[in-house]
């Protein structure tokens, strides 16, 4: 990738993380006083991201091993991961900073149609796992919480919504959703004629990146469902996240139903947050979902923001060091492959 466009990316990503910090209605004294208040547990909830994130390219090398050789060292491929997620979080609409971004960045190595496939799986995969983990956060939900007829009518929606996504994927799975997903890019006032232009200078290289995509789930199953339980475990585990912070401003025990609980407020507060996903970071939707999730569970409204304010933490902490990792070991080995790609997919050379 030219060191021009890597500094675009950069760029408007800071940009929009300077704005969410700006916009961040919390005294500086508050903020402080709730670092302070967490403590060591704080190093703790930013500490486990690397686990995450070492699961998340873990997820990331398996869908590439479904297609063939993997030969990015996998420090280049956290660190691609980690900056990746940074501008998800950073930029509006989510996906359309994050994976061009890593589609770019890979493709010396691997073509750029395994990295738009791999990319594209990656990205499937991480939402596949949230639906099927909102299913289990909403069967737990039964299990141990009261709900009255206002809480049922949510959750009936929640449970068609996370129905209906994983139908709409697993048929993405089987077929393929890229030059479907071009088709409806292309109906969208104001983007017609680039979709039509796209979709007919690309149309073999879009039906290969589909076929590759449909081949993970049809022929090569062992690593469909490794990189599915890797993701769906990397939810679980971020529940720890919500555990640590109960347990430190709840000044509850450590119990499974703490832990029950920690998986809810997590899932209900992703799901929120994920349909509010043209927001940069999410600004007010996650916390709307904290106060949501955690009055509904019997807590005060300032241990919800406490909660939110400790996560915003976390987020500004590891966008602000994907951003940085931007500019870190971005040459390309000579090993590496450096395929003849066509200037409608935006294909760069390496530096």
């Amino acid at each position: 990738m030219k060191s021009s466009t890597r500094n675009i990316f950069f760029f408007v990503g800071l940009v929009f993380v300077v704005l969410m910090i700006l916009t961040f209605k919390v005294s500086f004294r508050e903020l402080w006083q709730q670092i302070c208040h967490a403590g060591y547990w704080l190093v703790a909830i930013i500490g486990m991201w690397v686990p995450l994130y070492i699961m998340n390219t873990f997820t990331w090398r398996t869908i590439l091993l479904g297609s063939g050789d993997c030969n990015i060292p996998f420090w280049k491929l956290m660190k691609v991961t980690i900056s990746g997620f940074a501008l998800n979080y950073a930029t509006p609409v989510g996906l359309m900073g994050g994976e061009p971004y890593k589609i770019m960045e890979i493709k010396p190595y691997v073509g750029v149609q395994r990295a738009s496939s791999s990319t594209v799986l990656f990205a499937m995969m991480h939402i596949f796992s949230h639906f099927w983990y909102w299913v289990t956060a909403l069967i737990l939900y039964l299990l141990f919480l009261p709900v009255n007829f206002l809480m049922g009518i949510l959750l009936s929606i929640v449970a068609v919504f996370c129905i209906a996504g994983i139908y709409l994927f697993v048929r993405g799975y089987r077929n393929g959703m890229v030059v479907k997903l071009i088709r409806f890019v292309s109906k969208i006032p104001g983007c017609r004629k680039w979709g039509k232009r796209f979709a007919e200078n690309n149309a073999e290289d879009l039906q290969k990146i589909d076929s590759q995509i449909a081949s993970l789930h049809s022929q090569n199953k062992k690593y469909f469902f490794t990189s599915f339980f890797l993701e769906y475990f990397g939810r679980i585990l971020q529940s720890f996240e919500i555990f640590f912070m109960l347990m430190l401003f709840a000044e509850k025990e450590a119990s499974v139903m703490l832990f029950v609980y920690s998986l809810i407020i997590l899932a209900f507060t992703s799901l929120f947050a994920n349909l509010l996903f043209f927001i940069p970071l999410q600004i007010g939707g996650r916390e709307g979902g904290f106060m949501m999730v955690v009055s509904n569970l019997g807590m005060t409204i300032q241990v919800s923001m406490s909660i939110s304010i400790i996560c915003r933490v976390r987020e500004i902490f590891w966008t602000s060091i994907g951003l940085l990792l931007m500019k870190f070991g971005t040459k390309v080995p000579d090993i590496a492959q450096q395929p003849k790609v066509s200037d409608d997919i935006n294909a760069v050379d390496s530096d």
